[in-house]
């Protein structure tokens, strides 16, 4: 069973995307919005956090923003407190979160992807983000299929020396989970109403600067492209395995 948090920590999801990709499949929802096993994919996500303790939760919205917010209001029906950073306009996911600053009060924040999950143990995370005293910290897992990924390597103590992007290499490797402990400085370094990717322009920037992969064989999926969320429904226990939702064990649900 995973520990609980016991760090003050915010926790930031990025779900503001329109799931181009996925639009042949959900189309009249934001994609963290697309249902699995009869409920929102972001509604899984926020019982998880709230099963290791945490229930602070900003959602970074865009795309359909209203759907969400009128969805989960303010979180009480799940046990949360939620609040909401709306885009004005698409700014990528640097930018999202650099227009929630204001709304973050921790340091460190944990941020999520709204479209994927890895069921990797925060509380172990946290507490190497601080033990390593990083800048940030990204959880890594293994997949069989890393060029739709790209991959991320490690030096000496676990530090990220270098990202490989997508298609660049079929070997098996470590992939960006896409859930991340962050330091406020990092946020703050993003220019105000910049476009920008974590992904593709931050984290690049931050290697040999405090940047770790917190790495392991955590399970994970995607709700990504049609075949990623399709896997995802057969994937599902595997996943969420012993964590309950509000009628009793989530992989019961049907």
């Amino acid at each position: 069973m995973s520990q609980l948090v016991t760090h003050p920590l915010d926790v930031a999801i990025l779900c503001g995307g329109k799931g181009s990709r996925l639009r042949s499949v959900v189309s009249d929802r934001p994609k963290a919005m697309a249902v699995l096993r009869g409920r929102p994919f972001l509604e899984w996500q926020l019982i998880s956090l709230r099963e290791a303790g945490l229930k602070d939760i900003l959602l970074c919205t865009g795309y359909m923003a209203r759907n969400i917010r009128e969805y989960f209001g303010g979180g009480k029906q799940l046990g949360l407190r939620i609040t909401y950073s709306d885009e004005p306009e698409p700014r990528g996911t640097g930018g999202a979160l650099r227009s929630a600053l204001s709304n973050i009060q921790t340091d460190p924040v944990l941020v999520l992807n709204g479209d994927s999950w890895c069921n990797v143990d925060i509380a172990s995370l946290v507490d190497f983000h601080v033990t390593c005293k990083a800048i940030g910290t990204l959880a890594l897992t293994v997949v069989a299929n890393p060029e739709r990924y790209g991959q991320v390597r490690l030096g000496k103590n676990a530090e990220i020396v270098d990202f490989v992007e997508k298609s660049q290499s079929c070997v098996t490797g470590w992939i960006n989970a896409g859930l991340y402990v962050l330091s406020r400085s990092v946020l703050s370094r993003i220019p105000e109403n910049a476009c920008l990717s974590l992904e593709h322009d931050i984290f690049p920037q931050l290697v040999h600067n405090g940047l770790y992969g917190y790495w392991g064989e955590h399970q994970f999926f995607d709700i990504g492209t049609p075949t990623s969320y399709a896997q995802a429904e057969q994937e599902f226990e595997h996943v969420f395995h012993g964590v309950q939702d509000d009628h009793g064990v989530m992989g019961m649900m049907v």
